[in-house]
């Protein structure tokens, strides 16, 4: 590496530099001061983990995305979290075992190995918040609504609702009796929205005439919540538990709109990220100012089942600093007051006053380069008839 390129980062990782930092750090007091009004506890993780504990209950796909390496100390594996999940998971598990609903949030920083889209961050700084220990739609609604509430907190008020929910595909899975193979073959065509193969892969699987047409079915039921009523007409010989997934998803629904009128609410039958991972209702949110979702989330009760207990579970999590690119936030206004270089008691006891009181003060250096304007102040602390007063630059 030469002198030239030294200050380089590597690809998709980026820093935030002081406005950004400050409007970052606006976001995310508030966005904790509002999980706190809801009863949700912070929680820190370390930003190192055994790999085994970090990669509980996920996918393929989190462990392909986890930063590895060996711990000198035990000569076990370590992993730099991906996601913070898993870690909240081990921490209601063992940290904080209790048998009533705990309500738990996070902010921190994780790495990927490679980013989840062109040109995209490989260290996000990811918020979310958990809830476990309550099986009902209810638990469900309510993470839904924290996340409407922090997502209008940061003004971005613009979002639609994407609902699906896992245990529909697997319903008719488990009723089809698809092998392992053909499972994941027609999983992926799925997402892909791609029904010739579709059709192909339940060809070859020697699927009944009827659950054929229930998996087609998954990617006609794509648009507004009139679907669900769709779906419970066109599943009704379904399996009982493909039927108590759409009724779910209508209760789901009932419940977020009385807490959140206007919301509107699309559904997608045929959304499956994350098939490993989640086991009940998914959801995430979109904004017209960006084509992919801005948070995430859904029910996952296997989470905890590597630690030993294996408690319902649902929550949501985003990109605190996607969040700080897109919305409308107010952040705290740096205006700092200028003071000049002086021993006066009065002007350090008047310093001191206007720091105390939250006002920025800058005190010149002896022999600094830079006036007051560049160093960002509009204002400035003047002796005047024996007093020092703040007057303009």
């Amino acid at each position: 590496m030469t002198n030239r390129d030294r200050w380089l980062l590597p690809d998709g990782v980026d820093e935030q530099l002081p406005t950004a930092a400050l409007r970052l750090e606006g976001m995310r007091r508030s966005a904790l001061d509002l999980f706190a009004t809801w009863g949700y506890r912070l929680c820190i993780p370390p930003m190192v983990e055994f790999i085994d504990s970090l990669l509980s209950g996920a996918g393929e796909d989190l462990e392909l995305q986890t930063f590895k390496l060996i711990d000198q100390l035990s000569g076990r594996m370590l992993g730099v979290p991906a996601d913070i999940t898993p870690q909240i998971a081990r921490i209601d598990a063992h940290r904080l075992p209790t048998q009533c609903p705990q309500r738990l949030c996070y902010v921190g920083p994780i790495l990927h190995t490679r980013p989840d889209k062109f040109a995209g961050s490989r260290n996000p700084l990811q918020i979310g918040a958990e809830l476990y220990g309550h099986a009902g739609i209810e638990s469900d609604a309510e993470v839904v609504c924290l996340m409407g509430a922090l997502l209008t907190e940061v003004g971005l008020s613009d979002f639609t609702l994407e609902l699906g929910h896992m245990g529909i595909f697997r319903g008719l899975v488990a009723a089809a009796t698809l092998a392992s193979q053909l499972e994941s073959e027609l999983l992926d065509a799925l997402l892909r929205k791609a029904t010739t193969e579709v059709d192909e892969v339940l060809d070859r699987a020697g699927v009944a005439s009827e659950y054929k047409t229930l998996f087609r079915a998954l990617l006609k039921l794509n648009g507004d919540a009139t679907q669900v009523a769709e779906a419970a007409a066109l599943f009704r010989t379904a399996p009982a538990s493909v039927n108590a997934a759409i009724a779910e998803l209508e209760g789901l629904i009932t419940i977020v709109r009385a807490r959140m009128p206007g919301l509107t609410v699309h559904i997608d039958l045929a959304e499956l990220r994350g098939y490993h991972y989640h086991t009940g209702v998914m959801f995430a949110a979109y904004t017209p100012r960006l084509g992919r979702a801005v948070a995430w989330g859904g029910r996952y009760d296997n989470v905890g089942a590597h630690f030993g207990r294996a408690r319902p579970a649902t929550g949501f999590s985003t990109d605190l600093k996607l969040l700080a690119a897109i919305g409308d936030f107010t952040s705290i206004v740096f205006d700092p007051v200028y003071a000049p270089m002086s021993t006066d008691p009065a002007l350090q006891a008047q310093i001191t006053d206007l720091r105390a009181r939250g006002t920025v003060v800058i005190q010149a250096l002896p022999g600094q380069h830079g006036s007051a304007a560049e160093l960002g102040c509009t204002r400035q602390l003047v002796r005047d008839a024996g007093f020092w007063k703040i007057l303009s630059i």
